[in-house]
C-alpha cells in the first residue's frame, strides 16, 4: 500500500524526540509531533510513547521532498460517542434554579448590573475632579 494522506497504518517508533517520535511505516519514516500524540497537553512524550511500540498513525501529509507528517490521536477511534440526550417534551413546567427562572434571574443580572455600573461612573468622576490638572 502506498502512503496516501488520510490512510491509517500501523508503525513501529524508532526514535523519540523532545518534539516528537519517529515512525516507521513501510519501510519510510514520517514524524508525529508531539501535538498529535494524544487529544491532552502532552508535556513529555516519553511519558505516553516508548522505542519500539507499535502504534497506529494517520498520514496527514507527504511532501515532495518526502517528509511524512503522521498523527496518533487522528488515528485512534473515538472513545466516546454522544448521544443526545432523551427530553421529555410533554412536560410543560418551567425548570426552576434557585427559586427563580430565567426572566427573573435575568432582570437580577440587569438591574445589579447597571448599578454597579452607576457607581463605577460616579467614582471615575469624583476622581477625574481632584485630581491632576492638564497642562
Amino acid at each position: 500500500m502506498t502512503l496516501k494522506v488520510g490512510v491509517i497504518l500501523e508503525g513501529t517508533i524508532i526514535n523519540i524526540t523532545n518534539f516528537g517520535a519517529f515512525v516507521e511505516v513501510e519501510g519510510k519514516t514520517g514524524l508525529v509531533h508531539i501535538s498529535e500524540v494524544a487529544d491532552t497537553f502532552v508535556k513529555d512524550i516519553r511519558d505516553y510513547l516508548k522505542e519500539q511500540d507499535k502504534v497506529k498513525v494517520k498520514v496527514l501529509a507527504v511532501d515532495d521532498n518526502g517528509k511524512i507528517s503522521l498523527s496518533i490521536k487522528q488515528a485512534s477511534v473515538p472513545k466516546k460517542t454522544c448521544k443526545p440526550a432523551d427530553i421529555d417534551w410533554s412536560n410543560n413546567s418551567k425548570p426552576k434554579q434557585g427559586g427563580a427562572d430565567f426572566e427573573d434571574r435575568l432582570s437580577k443580572f440587569l438591574k445589579d448590573s447597571e448599578e454597579r455600573f452607576q457607581d463605577l461612573k460616579r467614582h471615575q468622576e469624583a476622581k477625574g475632579r481632584g485630581g491632576y490638572k492638564k497642562s
